[in-house]
């Protein structure tokens, strides 16, 4: 039996993929534990998971300070290249400035053969090399690598973000620890990923995707009642701020009068009245409903666009900030779906583009070639084989493939 641990940030996206692998892991006998400054996430653990809650005092004014990170990004409005900037200098380092500390004590008690660390998780990754512990990456958002390629001076800036950090605590590479040079896990395909070639530390396992079972409310006789297309339409949770009532109102020019049921994730309560062939919640289980659907509207997190492709649907993708215009650029780029700019689009745009990728069978089929090489990366189960080979430093020959 390994004893493995993972450091995660507090966001859905970058911890439901390690409840996945850890849930493996348990199956397989081993230890594991989430190191996290999130209490709530104890309630979402795997059956036998450790929760390594992060504490500080009370009074500490960080302490106060760290519950707002999650609520910064749901509330900045940032685009492009600023919101970049905006996720390092005001959530990222400070983050991680402040889990440093807890981290490191938890490592020190918890003595894992293999650490775990998200790629936004960078004190991990120090705190695993001060003490000398073998620590791997999991890279949920690939346009974090893919950056250095696509955008090389904001690659440069990012990456002297964090080396500035890692001198902070100790260590003194003049290169980023963030991906580690034993195993980085890269959680899509290489065919959606794209061109560029990585090193042999690098591994492709295709998503990971947690499929525990959470109870949410459906209206499931409400969808299936007829045999009209059905669309999901969601721009996930990270995005709460003023311009989401804007969006849901050209959703509503577009789709009220068609004839296809609209499922969207949105608080009911924006609006007085929702149109008749709409199904508004503020949850949804989406992976679940997805193999309902014949098409998905999305704002281009990694993770929906993932789930909505591992079903084989085309989509339409409309990116906001951060990581989301390389992951629509890449959706477009395979031929699963189209884009839309989100300050610019028109009703009229987004249903001319929805009826295009429901009545063309090019999208549909490329969004199934994509799903077959999700399938054939390995997913959660390769994920947690690489991680259990590398706790006990057996060799293993790694591919990009």
């Amino acid at each position: 039996m390994a004893k493995f641990v993972f450091i995660v940030p507090p966001l859905t996206g970058h911890i439901n993929p390690t409840l996945s692998m850890g849930a493996v892991l348990i199956h397989r006998g081993h230890q594991v534990g989430w190191i996290t400054l999130d209490p709530d996430l104890g309630a979402k653990l795997p059956e036998g998971g450790e929760l390594l809650l992060i504490r500080y005092n009370e009074s500490d004014q960080q302490k106060q300070d760290s519950e707002q990170y999650l609520d910064i990004i749901t509330k900045k409005i940032v685009y492009g290249i600023d919101s970049i900037k905006f996720l390092y200098e005001e959530v990222l380092i400070p983050l991680n400035r402040h889990s440093y500390e807890g981290i490191a004590g938890w490592l020190e008690k918890y003595k894992p053969d293999l650490v775990i660390t998200d790629h936004q998780m960078f004190a991990g990754a120090i705190a695993a090399v001060n003490q000398k512990l073998p620590y791997v990456t999991s890279v949920t958002a690939p346009a974090a690598i893919k950056i250095m390629d696509e955008l090389p001076k904001v690659h440069e800036w990012e990456v002297n973000q964090i080396i500035a950090l890692q001198e902070e605590f100790g260590v003194t590479k003049s290169t980023s620890i963030a991906c580690s040079g034993l195993l980085t896990m890269v959680l899509t395909s290489k065919e959606f990923f794209g061109e560029l070639e990585l090193a042999p530390n690098y591994h492709f396992v295709g998503p990971v995707i947690n499929r525990r079972v959470i109870k949410t409310e459906f209206n499931w006789d409400l969808l299936h009642k007829n045999n009209r297309p059905k669309i999901l339409v969601s721009i996930g949770t990270t995005f709460d701020h003023e311009h989401k009532k804007n969006f849901f109102a050209k959703v509503i020019a577009a789709f009220g009068q068609q004839n296809m049921t609209v499922v969207v994730v949105s608080d009911p309560s924006l609006f007085d009245v929702w149109p008749d062939n709409f199904i508004v919640q503020r949850m949804v289980p989406q992976l679940e409903l997805l193999p309902s659907l014949d098409a998905v509207v999305c704002h281009g997190g990694h993770n929906t666009v993932c789930e909505t492709l591992i079903n084989g649907l085309p989509m339409v993708v409309i990116p906001i900030a951060y990581d989301q215009s390389h992951v629509a650029g890449r959706v477009v780029r395979v031929g699963a779906g189209l884009r839309l700019n989100f300050n610019r689009f028109k009703a009229n745009h987004l249903l001319e583009a929805v009826l295009q990728i429901l009545e063309d069978p090019v999208f549909k089929a490329s969004a199934m070639k994509i799903k077959q090489s999700f399938l054939d990366a390995g997913g959660t189960e390769m994920a947690a084989t690489l991680l259990e080979k590398f706790s006990v430093n057996e060799p293993l020959e790694l591919s990009n493939s």
